[in-house]
């Protein structure tokens, strides 16, 4: 019975170890997960309550609301690098589905509006700032270049190879890219999502995740060294830009150009004003020394008529 026992054992031991090992979300690093039973893995973000579902993306907000979670509370984490204002990282407020809240605060009462993808889209206010729907994010437009060392690819090799890494890295059906343009060395890619299904990525999402793996600060655990394949070369990605369009005009563009047309207006009218004082100056110091010059000619003129008097 005592080796049938210990074999027993060890094959249970065997069977647990790799169940206990795969308990990892494989689509985020910062989710902490559980073993709860044989075949239950559950994750949980870091920092807050809400499950996460491991075999898609997590949403953008909860993603920065996980990087702005103090160490401690990420136990085994730890923050990412670069989280500066630069970045437009902040903690923000989400909805229980992970959506953004319309309207984000800071800790120093300050609030403002963003869209779908969190990006701000009005002027900063006050609590009493009033945000009267979130306004998604239909288009992403990305800009990227490579090294110039690294030889031109074919076009349509690249629009391949993006769009395999799109649907196969961040589970985006290829009908959410309008469209992939390459003119060596510059890339731009354009996401279209009007409306987004409930079993769909959210586009704003792909692009968080696709910011990350450039900028080596990947979501994925274990991620490595992140390289973009083209026929098996290497696309060595240089610098990186993400353009939001949103449904509707953000708030503040009409705001921005009354306030800078004001300001030409302003000096215009200054620029004006000091050339009109300057010749009024002008003129008045060439009125004096005319004066000046008549009267000292009539009393030249007038002395020698004394003297024959």
């Amino acid at each position: 019975m005592g080796p049938l026992f210990g074999a027993v054992l060890g094959l249970i031991l065997a069977v647990a170890s790799p169940a206990h090992d795969s308990c990892t979300c494989a689509t985020n690093k910062w989710a902490v997960c559980a073993q709860e039973g044989p075949g239950n893995c559950t994750c949980r973000l870091a920092g807050s309550d809400h499950p996460v579902d491991c075999s898609t993306l997590t949403s953008k907000c909860f993603l920065m609301k996980a990087e702005m979670t103090p160490l401690k509370e990420k136990r085994l984490w730890r923050p990412p690098q670069g989280v500066s204002d630069s970045d437009g990282i902040y903690n923000p407020d989400c909805e229980d589905s992970g959506v953004f809240k319309a309207r984000q605060c800071n800790q120093s009462s300050t609030c403002w509006c963003v869209n779908s993808a969190g990006v701000r889209r009005t002027e900063k206010g006050g609590r009493s700032l009033s945000c009267r729907e979130l306004v998604r994010t239909r288009w992403i437009y990305i800009e990227l270049t490579h090294q110039r060392s690294s030889r031109a690819f074919a076009a349509a090799d690249v629009a391949q190879a993006l769009t395999q890494l799109f649907e196969s890295r961040y589970k985006l059906h290829p009908k959410y890219i309008a469209a992939i343009k390459y003119d060596p060395p510059l890339i731009q890619i354009r996401l279209d999502q009007n409306k987004k299904p409930r079993w769909d990525v959210d586009i704003a999402d792909v692009a968080y995740y696709f910011e990350k793996d450039v900028n080596n600060d990947s979501v994925f655990p274990s991620n490595g060294n992140f390289t973009v394949s083209v026929n098996g070369d290497a696309l060595a990605v240089e610098k990186l830009w993400i353009y939001y369009v949103d449904e509707k005009p953000p708030e503040f563009c009409m705001r921005q150009l009354a306030a800078g047309i004001g300001a030409v207006v302003t000096v215009v009218v200054l620029t004006a004003g000091i050339g009109i004082a300057v010749l009024l100056i002008l003129r008045w110091l060439r009125t004096r020394t005319y004066k000046k010059f008549e009267c000292k000619e009539m009393k030249e003129i007038k002395a020698p008529s004394l003297e024959l008097t």
